[in-house]
């Protein structure tokens, strides 16, 4: 099995662990990420209109994953935030990739940690020209 079926096939195990579809996953994996954002945040991470993204938080907070607050300095302005619970639960699903990327790490000597980091950054940077230039 390749790398990327592995990774998309996680992606379906936190889906359906979380019970959200792709986008409210997307989503989690944001706010997770950040704590809080305004929903105009979350639509570009989704690269969704806002309206889309209303119907993802929309979704979310049906299910129990976020919460809609006021803004706190601009009330025209909602924030949105993850439930702890959520957040714990998707945590507790990504340990074991997390540990064990950890514990696969701590075995690499400093210059082999070294060659895969620089091969990483590396592969990132062909993803981003292949999106510039396809965009």
């Amino acid at each position: 099995m390749t790398l990327l079926s592995l990774q998309l096939r996680f992606r379906r195990y936190m889906q359906d662990r979380l019970g959200v579809d792709a986008a409210g996953l997307t989503a989690m994996i944001h706010l997770a990420q950040v704590g809080s954002a305004t929903p105009t945040a979350i639509a570009h991470t989704l690269e969704a209109s806002t309206a889309a993204t209303s119907l993802v938080l929309n979704r979310l907070e049906a299910s129990g994953h976020i919460s809609r607050q006021p803004h706190p300095s601009d009330r025209r302005k909602v924030v949105v935030t993850p439930v702890a619970a959520s957040i714990a639960s998707a945590y507790e699903g990504a340990n074991p990739i997390i540990d064990g990327i950890d514990q696969l790490t701590a075995t690499l000597t400093p210059a082999e940690r070294s060659t895969v980091a620089g091969f990483l950054d590396g592969l990132v940077q062909v993803y981003e020209e292949a999106l510039r230039d396809g965009s």
